[in-house]
């Protein structure tokens, strides 16, 4: 007993205490300056200045292909899906913008896929300046890193990472498109595309939103393929692998790993499934086998597809938005919750059914601060994309299948489309373009802002159980 007779617990409280106990002593609050707190705010605004930006740019006669001017709203949503590498769009790329337009959705895709962090500091190194402990800090909370340490050297390495894949995707794609175009026409949609592709940003040149539908021979789409995939995967996985050798990778890369291995299967085998008689009816077995693989690739992230999604049957459609919905891996240019929320929240349910008391998932036990991270995350954002789709189904006419595909996308930042986004309202255009944007930077600054905010615990309340099922 204290002084007074007032009961005195001991640091670790037992969970049957009859009432909350205080642990710790609040703190004081003292002023914050403008420090690692403000990152998500810095995000948010260098992301909005590069669209708007865009707009402004895209908006003007000469990035149009006929000479005059761009609706706002148009510009805005291009300048939103290009930024955030989604690659919605009204406006048909290859048909509606010229060389100039064509150029500046070019860049807004790099610099969105590089990240604005990652770019700023692409652009301190060209120009010779030095990065300073806030900037570091900045850096490293961005990639979510818990260091600061070499993280300049990791950011050049993660720029090469990029552009060696871009130049090869790049010299194939060109040889590629010399058999149907000009030698300069060949070497813009190879650099095009293979930028886009790398950064899952799904803009094509081909016209008439047929994305790789005309283009799907093997060399088109195997490069494609390896393009996307090393994006979504991101340069943090492949640099775990590079600096372990021999010894195992952290349990990050190989919940991604195997997370995302799994998903591909499973796309592959539904799309087989579902689509047989469907869109792939009247295919070879060798290209119904390539356009099922490419699709279980490409669907969860970058927007190309190879088969006409608008013939999709239902099935298919609900079984696409799931993978949208996922993405792919953490710091890479993929959108959605992120292969390794997926697997966290799966790891917990799979924990649950076999009665253990602690999330276990390959070898090792998770930690309950990323088991709540994850399940905050997916519970936003399911409730982001429903309600987003009932706004935009009170607006249009169509399916709303449909019209959930297209949110899904937007969010997801993947690109897919059931073609109804040309025709919708400039009203559905800009709840697109808000949620292109929320999918973009919603779960990297929530995941940020989850982090800065984590503390150990002042107050325990007494434990009671609540019935489930």
């Amino acid at each position: 007993m204290a002084e007074g007779g007032a009961p005195r617990y001991p640091r670790t409280i037992r969970r049957t205490a009859p009432q909350a106990v205080e642990i710790e002593p609040e703190p004081r609050r003292r002023s914050r300056k403008f420090g690692v707190q403000s990152v998500p705010l810095l995000l948010i605004g260098g992301f909005a200045l590069a669209i708007l930006i865009g707009t402004i740019l895209l908006s003007l006669p000469f990035s149009s292909h006929d000479g005059s001017w761009t609706s706002p709203v148009i510009s805005l949503f291009v300048s939103t899906s290009a930024v955030c590498v989604t690659g919605l769009t009204p406006v048909d790329t290859g048909t509606y913008w010229s060389g100039f337009g064509q150029t500046v959705i070019l860049v807004l895709v790099q610099f969105g896929g590089l990240g604005f962090m990652t770019s700023a500091t692409l652009l301190f190194l060209l120009f010779g300046w030095r990065l300073g402990i806030r900037e570091r800090l900045f850096l490293s909370q961005t990639l979510d890193l818990g260091r600061m340490g070499g993280i300049v050297r990791l950011i050049r390495r993660m720029v090469v990472f990029a552009f060696v894949a871009e130049a090869i995707g790049f010299v194939i794609l060109s040889a590629r498109f010399l058999a149907d175009f000009s030698f300069g026409q060949a070497v813009w949609r190879g650099l095009f595309h293979s930028v886009s592709a790398f950064n899952n940003a799904g803009f094509d040149l081909f016209g008439g939103f047929s994305s790789l539908t005309t283009y799907d021979d093997p060399l088109t789409l195997i490069t494609i393929s390896f393009l996307v995939f090393l994006g979504a995967i991101g340069y943090l996985v492949f640099e775990d692998i590079r600096l372990r050798g021999r010894s195992p990778v952290t349990l990050d890369t190989r919940i991604v790993l195997r997370t995302t291995a799994a998903l591909v299967v499973a796309g592959f085998l539904l799309i087989l499934i579902l689509e047989w008689d469907g869109v792939l009816a009247g295919r070879s077995f060798p290209d119904k086998m390539l356009q099922a693989g490419f699709q279980a690739l490409a669907s969860r992230t970058s927007g190309f597809t190879s088969l006409p999604t608008p013939d999709f049957t239902d099935e298919s459609l609900f079984s696409t938005m799931g993978f949208m919905f996922i993405g792919g891996a953490s710091g890479s240019t993929a959108g959605g919750i992120k292969v390794a929320t997926f697997g966290i929240l799966v790891a917990a349910a799979i924990s649950a059914l076999a009665g253990r008391e602690q999330v276990e998932a390959a070898g090792r036990e998770l930690r309950r601060a990323d088991i709540d991270r994850a399940l905050a995350l997916a519970f936003l954002a399911v409730l982001l994309v429903i309600g987003f789709s009932l706004l935009l189904a009170r607006i249009e006419p169509a399916p709303f299948s449909h019209v959930m595909f297209e949110a899904t996308s937007a969010f997801g930042t993947t690109g897919l489309s059931t073609v109804i986004t040309r025709e919708l309202k400039d009203a559905s255009l800009l709840i697109l373009t808000s949620l292109m944007f929320i999918g973009r930077l919603g779960p990297l600054t929530l995941a940020i802002a989850l982090v800065q905010r984590s503390r150990p615990a002042r107050r325990r309340l007494p434990e009671d159980r609540v019935r489930i099922g």
